[in-house]
Formats: structure tokens, sequence, C-alpha cells
């Protein structure tokens, strides 16, 4: 089941917020269970099998964290126990992501069949299965109180809200929450809003970005020419895709977590206004940044140890970053790039060399290399991405302007338009300057029941709503 559906907007929902806040208001322990019954049938709904997995991962990490803190004095055991639990979670991240890519891998390089049989990709287990070795890790290192109650570790694991798209809640952020937050009217409104804006980042402009991507991906996969600024086009219309799906995904699951009393932090912060790629990921997908910051670069060493060392732990992090999103080597290649840039912008000092005269070509040369990237990650194998970047620097004997790129342009000016503006903070800063303001809230009021109207009229007139997320 997806948020931008109308299965879940007009009936999961509703059904759950009435529940909830009725029938089982004054009750925290069957609010709770609740929630959890409500987010397990929620993922059962498109994975009737695979929920089982999340289910025996949720029992498992849970008798984890209360034999970590049980052993807690024994530094040894306890050390010894959360490395068990760490690597349970990880092996079942790789045989259900990196098994059947591990063994085509090993026979195309060295001849070896391993007789994998096919297993499918549950949907959402990178999410969840970072969310268990984050509840450990904190429980191990004292930065949440252990959950005795098997459902508030479920609970955790499971919230519908953030568990197929993330982000990455950590437990530290939410352990007092789960059994002591408050709801009130006010997040309630606040968090509806939000939600209403990440759907209408989805479904009115990731989707119609979508579109226009796929059409150009579609045509260079097959061999066919086009353009050079076709070419650019579908690659600047998949760079608004990505952002706007994943941060309205982000902006539903925030919203909605904070509907039922839950403040998760936040996931994007305007990323393509960057100046280098290093504030690029501080802004890009933050839970995931800081999660690797957190529990692999900082345990490693960091940047307080030689700069060799140093360089060893970010291209580690780089590589688990790109393994982390798929398995196929587009991703690992698109993570060793970044590795590339971040170790030149530490070796240059651009990050830090600020100025009015060199911020543009500092944005230019930052969005440049996302584009790039973007290319490849989107692209199913390496050849494809390869002739896709030959593609749009004129490389495979193709023409500069062509008439395909002229009409998907000109029917799509307006749409470009809308995405490089909402990529920048310009609304946010005119919605903090007019906030106390009797008309402004009012006209805010309007708009937000319009894009809310508009956006389930998309759902009902479209069968296109992609799910980028079935890699993740």
């Amino acid at each position: 089941m997806l948020f931008s559906s109308i299965t879940f907007i007009y009936l999961f929902l509703p059904t759950v917020i009435l529940v909830y806040f009725t029938v089982l208001r004054n009750n925290r322990l069957l609010q709770n269970t609740f929630l959890l019954a409500a987010s397990l049938l929620f993922y059962a709904w498109g994975e009737p099998l695979f929920v089982f997995v999340l289910i025996t991962s949720i029992i498992i990490i849970w008798l984890f964290g209360l034999e970590i803190d049980k052993h807690r004095t024994e530094k040894g055991l306890s050390s010894l126990l959360l490395g068990l639990a760490v690597s349970f979670e990880l092996g079942v991240l790789f045989v259900f992501k990196y098994l059947n890519f591990t063994s085509s891998l090993l026979y195309s390089v060295v001849g070896v069949s391993l007789h994998v049989p096919q297993v499918k990709l549950p949907v959402g287990i990178s999410f969840f299965t970072f969310q268990a070795i984050s509840y450990v890790i904190d429980v191990y290192r004292q930065k949440g109180k252990v959950q005795r109650n098997l459902l508030n570790v479920g609970l955790y694991l499971s919230f519908f809200p953030q568990l197929i798209a993330g982000p990455i809640v950590r437990y530290e952020t939410i352990a007092n929450e789960i059994q002591n937050r408050k709801e009130t009217a006010s997040d309630f409104f606040d968090g509806f809003t939000r939600f209403v804006l990440g759907l209408a980042k989805k479904v009115l402009l990731a989707n119609n970005f979508g579109i226009i991507a796929d059409q150009a991906f579609s045509i260079v996969k097959a061999g066919e020419p086009i353009s050079v600024m076709f070419g650019w086009l579908g690659a600047i219309a998949y760079t608004f895709q990505i952002f706007f799906d994943f941060s309205g995904y982000s902006d539903m699951a925030i919203g909605m977590g904070r509907m039922f009393g839950f403040h998760y932090l936040e996931n994007f912060d305007y990323p393509y206004m960057s100046t280098s790629i290093t504030e690029f990921w501080r802004r890009w997908h933050i839970s995931l940044g800081n999660w690797f910051r957190d529990y692999l670069y900082i345990p490693l060493g960091g940047s307080h140890c030689s700069k060799r060392r140093n360089f060893l732990n970010i291209l580690i992090v780089w590589t688990m970053t790109g393994i982390w999103h798929g398995a196929n080597l587009t991703f690992l290649v698109w993570g060793i790039m970044y590795f590339f840039l971040l170790v030149f912008e530490k070796a240059t000092g651009i990050p830090c060399r600020e100025g009015r005269n060199t911020i543009i070509l500092r944005r230019f040369y930052t969005m440049f290399f996302v584009v790039v990237g973007w290319i490849v990650f989107r692209s199913e194998s390496l050849s494809d991405a390869f002739n896709y970047l030959r593609t749009i620097f004129g490389l495979n004997s193709n023409v500069f302007v062509d008439g395909l790129f002229k009409g998907w342009f000109c029917q799509n000016m307006i749409l470009m338009l809308i995405g490089g503006l909402l990529s920048t903070p310009i609304f946010k800063y005119i919605s903090d300057k007019t906030r106390e303001i009797s008309l402004a809230r009012i006209i805010s009021a309007i708009c937000i029941c319009c894009l809310f109207v508009l956006s389930v009229a998309s759902l009902v007139s479209s069968s296109y709503n992609p799910f980028i997320y079935f890699n993740f």
C-alpha cells in the first residue's frame, strides 16, 4: 500500500485516525498495540509473506536488546551480543538484497555458480534493518531506555509512516515518545498540512517529472539516438523527480508521525541549493547520512586520525552508502564517485571558500556532478549509464537539439520552472514572514485544501504512480 493511493488516503489512514483518537484515546497501551497492528497490516497489504520477515526481525532484536541491557556491566559479553545482533540484521539484509547479486557477480568474474534461488526483495528492508541496528546500538550506548514490552519495539520498527520509505528514525530520537508522547491539535493540523504538501510533491510534481525522465532514459536504453538537449532535459527531470518523490514521502511520513505525537527529524534541507558536494550530503537524505556518520564513520575513527586513514574511512562509508541503495554496480559506482568528489573537496578546501563572486560557480559545479550522479543512479546497468553520459556530451554523433526536445520542453516549461522554484526556500521564507498575518493563514489553508483535491484528482485520473523505492 502506498501513501499516494486512494485506498490509503480514503480508507486506511482515516480509519486509523478515527479509532486512535476516539475509541482508544485514553489508553496508551491499546493505542500502541493498535498502531502496531495497523502497521503490520499496512506492510502485509503488499507483502503478505514478507511481513513475517519483519515480525521475526522485531522479535529477535527485542530479545537482543533485553540481553544487552541485562549484561551491561559485563563489557565483553554485551559487546558480543551487540555484534551478534548487528550481524543478524545485516545477514537478513544480505540474503534478501545482495545474495542473488553476489552470486551473479561471482559467476561473471570467476565462473563460480552457486545456484542460488531467486529471492524477491521485501520493500523497505534497508530502512527497518537500519532502524533495528539503531535500536540495539542505542540501548548499548545507553542513549535510549530498553523496551521490555515487545509491542513497543515492534511499533518503533514497523510504524507505517516511515516503514517503507524512511526517514530512518533513530531510536534515541523517539525512545521517550513511544510511551510519553503528547498529541495536540496544533501538531495534528501541522502534520496534516505537511502530509498534503508531501502528497502534492509526489503526485503533482514527481510523477510528471517521471514521465519525462522515463521517456529519455527508455529511448537511450533502446539504442535510439536523442539530442544532447533532450538528454539533459531527461536527466534534469529525473533530478527533480527523485527529489520531489523522496522528500515528498519524507514529508508525508513526518506529517503523519506528528499527527500521532511523534516528532521525526527533518530529512531534506533544500539540497539543490548547495554550494559543494559536502554541503549537498548534509542536506540530502539527512537521516541516512547521520546514520552512517554515527554508526560507521565515527566508530572507524572519523577524521580524528591520519589523512590516509580518514580517506579510507570515507571510502568505506561511501562504498556502503552506494551498496545500501541497491544490488547493482551502478549504485556502487555512484557511491565511489561521491567518495572521490568529497576527497577532492577536502584536499582543495572548496566547502570553505565563501564569497558572492564564486557562489554561482560553486552551485553550478555541485549540481553538474549531482545530475551526472543521478544518471548513473537511474540507469539499469553501467553500459546504459555510460551510453547516456555520452549522449548528453554529444559523443554519440547525436544532434544538439531536435524536435523531441522542443516538444517536451514546450509542454513542460511551466513544470520545470515550478520544480526549480520549489527547490529553493523562497516559499518557506514567504510563509515564515507572513505566518502571523490572519489573511495569509486563511489563504494558506485554502491552498492546502486545493492541493489535496488536485492531488487526489490526479491519482484518480492517472494510472502512472511509480514507486521508486523497490531497490531500497
